[in-house]
């Protein structure tokens, strides 16, 4: 293919902490519109950069892909903050057959291999991480994905207390497509958009979701308006985390979002880590704010604009 790049990065965010090469392609599942490393030609790679998963499945996953998509001598580059996986790294590239480079920079671990021409595990590995369908409820996920195999606790909260919805509406976040189930129960809901950043979960959620009435978005919920207008509800359990921290400006955003896609009157659904900051947020985008729900260490609020 004429158009394969020769050189890839994969990361979001990349840190400033290896040097990336020019006019790579992205390929991680966090940037929308980004090439799919899982798709990229054996071989066809001369040099990637990969800041490496915290998840151990995960990321020897996208090692493996990594080094499959290299040609022999090709250059990798895998980093990990030393706490959230940097310390496995150099074992982890020894069993696929490499010769490791190490080095330390700003509280990562840098490793650096040229692929041998003999690599050893990566179909295990990649086999290990690629989308599979979970037991008991059948729906499918990946390692990487927002608690890929198990119901989150918030969910949990927020589907016990969603009330029917109806008319057209969006769920920000969706995930696999665990709450766009209990809310297409309603026959009053005449159109629900899934939107998610992952790339991973938007595929599970277009497999887990057969509804004539959905549409499944690849995109960044926080373009707001910009993305969706007039609706007549918003369900989210919106992200805290981001680069391997918290970060509280995610669901404040997810907030500001929901607000300017809502026509007058519109209702917002959310639910939150109790903790976390959102009740000014909501109240100044939003006319009434209720809480409906309060357990596990979690809130759900009905917002109404």
């Amino acid at each position: 293919m004429s158009d394969t790049p020769r050189a890839a990065v994969y990361g979001f965010p990349l840190l400033d902490v290896a040097d990336v090469p020019g006019g790579a392609a992205q390929v991680s599942p966090l940037v929308a519109g980004s090439t799919d490393l899982a798709e990229l030609p054996e071989g066809s790679l001369d040099e990637i950069v990969v800041q490496a998963p915290a998840g151990a499945a995960e990321r020897r996953y996208v090692l493996a892909l990594a080094l499959r998509a290299l040609k022999t001598e090709g250059r990798l580059t895998a980093l990990a903050l030393k706490d959230r996986g940097g310390q496995r790294l150099n074992k982890e590239l020894t069993a696929f057959g490499c010769t490791i480079g190490e080095s330390a920079k700003r509280h990562h671990r840098i490793c650096v291999v040229l692929k041998p021409a003999a690599v050893t595990g990566l179909d295990a590995a990649i086999a290990e991480g690629a989308p599979r369908r979970l037991d008991g409820d059948g729906l499918w996920s990946q390692p990487g994905v927002f608690s890929w195999d198990r119901l989150d606790p918030g969910s949990a909260l927020l589907l016990k207390s969603l009330q029917p919805m109806s008319g057209v509406g969006v769920d920000l976040g969706c995930g696999i497509g665990v709450l766009a189930h209990a809310i297409l129960t309603s026959p009053k809901v005449t159109k629900l958009t899934l939107v998610d950043l992952d790339r991973r979960a938007v595929e599970a959620a277009k497999r887990n979701v057969s509804d004539p009435r959905v549409e499944v978005l690849w995109a960044d919920a926080r373009r707001g308006a910009e993305l969706l207008s007039g609706l007549d509800f918003v369900v989210t359990n919106p992200p805290f985390h981001e680069g391997g921290g918290e970060d509280k400006s995610l669901g404040q955003a997810f907030i500001k979002s929901a607000a300017a896609m809502l026509r007058k009157s519109g209702v917002l659904w959310i639910v939150a880590n109790r903790h976390l900051p959102y009740e000014a947020v909501l109240n100044e985008h939003f006319k009434a704010v209720k809480p409906i729900a309060d357990a596990g260490g979690f809130k759900v609020y009905e917002a109404r604009k």
